[in-house]
């Protein structure tokens, strides 16, 4: 089964970032199983390297490169990114600078499109 999650919203702003990478990363886990994360907008912070969050709090760069072990793919819209000054230096080892058009290439691809 192959699985497109896109997640808009910001890295700590909500728990919807945290609850969309839970659940590709559960789904990342099954066999026969492809993920597929894009992070527009917001969501691009999602994918900023060395995150420094409270003891005991998610870190969603981890959760990243853990999906990415499973051979999910994370891709960040180049656009957003730079808008927000993130250079491709700064995300995780798991994320990678994309466009709206590899989105676009990948949404007919995918049995299912979950977007938060």
């Amino acid at each position: 089964m192959n699985y497109l999650i896109v997640i808009n919203d910001s890295a700590y702003g909500s728990e919807r970032a945290f609850k969309a990478l839970g659940l590709a990363g559960s789904l990342a886990t099954r066999d026969g199983t492809e993920i597929r994360v894009f992070l527009p907008g917001d969501g691009v912070s999602c994918a900023q390297a060395g995150q420094i969050v409270p003891n005991g709090h998610y870190h969603l760069d981890r959760m990243l490169n853990g999906i990415a072990t499973h051979s999910g793919k994370i891709g960040c819209c180049g656009t957003c990114l730079n808008t927000r000054g993130i250079r491709d230096e700064m995300l995780v080892d798991a994320a990678t600078r994309s466009t709206l058009g590899e989105l676009t290439g990948r949404t007919p691809d995918a049995r299912k499109v979950l977007v938060f």
